[in-house]
């Protein structure tokens, strides 16, 4: 707002402008090269995707899916429901460690209910950081939580999951036998190379944590890392809450299925791809990377514990933190 009087500016020129501006010639072109690669590596994961899935499953019939289901039993999806509540109790604990760290001091019970909303919705509809970020904005406004700490809450949650993930799966990679190997599409040379790679960059960011105490600038913008002990509690916490939500596939699949440790491995890899993929929670691209990653997992058993992964942990919350919305919304309108 300006005074009437105040001359008024002209409006600013747009940040891909401004960059474009700031930038020499050769670089204003690799920038562009970059951002179409950005726009067209999604939508070929998809299209890979859509062809896996068609390759492995187009002679699936609802029969065999039917039949693998009802194999379940009452403790594999009593185990599933437990499994993924316990993980958003943790995604939560992450959350309050989180805001912390930014110096929000709020108690662990709002945490639980913010902590829930913004994962349910931003896990099932995409564009975590930002659909996360705007839920958390309007459920801790109320406690006096500014935007800055919760675009801070966010960004140390999303390095949780990554320092957990990387080290999860590093781990199995590391730790998996020959034989165990053998049941995946995954081979020595590169489990025992990624596994490494892995674990080196999430012990990395511990060391990178204790090192490196000054703030720094990237994108003009200053950042200060966690202490070493908030960021040992992300890779801990990372790590149990990335090996839960892993479980709850996992004993979707039959019993002489991979060997858990060699599982985590295909899974980190799905996970990874259906990120990039940009697709809300990697539907497709998640199932398409588990699918040529597990051969040796019969065809209607990985269909339908993928469907049994998917109701749990994304359709089921997703609905619970919708009439929580819609609850809230409401009480609110009538005060």
């Amino acid at each position: 707002m300006t005074a009437p009087d105040a001359p008024r500016s002209p409006a600013p020129e747009p940040v891909e402008v401004e960059l474009a501006a700031a930038l020499p010639p050769p670089q204003h072109r690799l920038a562009g090269v970059v951002r179409s690669a950005l726009r067209v590596v999604p939508v070929l994961l998809l299209i890979a995707a859509a062809w896996v899935l068609w390759r492995e499953f187009h002679k699936l019939s609802f029969e065999a899916v039917a039949h693998a289901i009802a194999g379940w039993g009452a403790t594999e999806v009593a185990l599933a429901l437990a499994l993924s509540a316990a993980s958003f109790m943790l995604m939560a604990v992450i959350e309050w460690v989180g805001l912390r760290w930014t110096g929000a001091r709020i108690s662990l019970g709002p945490v639980l209910l913010g902590s829930f909303l913004a994962n349910a919705i931003a896990h099932a509809i995409g564009a975590n950081l930002l659909i996360s970020g705007a839920i958390r904005a309007r459920t801790y406004e109320r406690y006096g939580v500014t935007l800055t700490q919760v675009a801070g809450t966010t960004v140390f949650a999303a390095a949780s999951f990554g320092v957990g993930l990387a080290a999860l799966s590093g781990g199995g990679l590391l730790l998996a036998s020959q034989a165990e190997l053998d049941a995946t599409a995954i081979t020595l040379p590169v489990a025992r190379t990624l596994g490494a790679a892995l674990v080196t960059g999430a012990l990395g960011y511990i060391v990178l944590c204790a090192l490196m105490r000054r703030p720094f600038t990237v994108f003009r913008r200053s950042i200060t890392l966690p202490d070493v002990w908030d960021a040992i509690a992300q890779l801990v916490l990372g790590v149990v809450d990335n090996a839960i939500a892993a479980a709850i596939l996992w004993i979707l699949l039959p019993a002489h299925g991979p060997s858990y440790v060699t599982f985590v491995g295909a899974y980190a890899v799905a996970c990874i791809a259906g990120l990039i993929s940009s697709v809300p929670g990697g539907a497709g691209v998640f199932e398409s990377t588990m699918a040529a990653l597990l051969p040796s997992v019969e065809v209607a058993a990985l269909a339908a514990a993928f469907l049994g992964y998917r109701l749990t942990f994304y359709i089921l919350p997703l609905m619970i933190a919708a009439l929580v919305l819609a609850v809230d919304a409401f009480r609110h309108r009538k005060s």
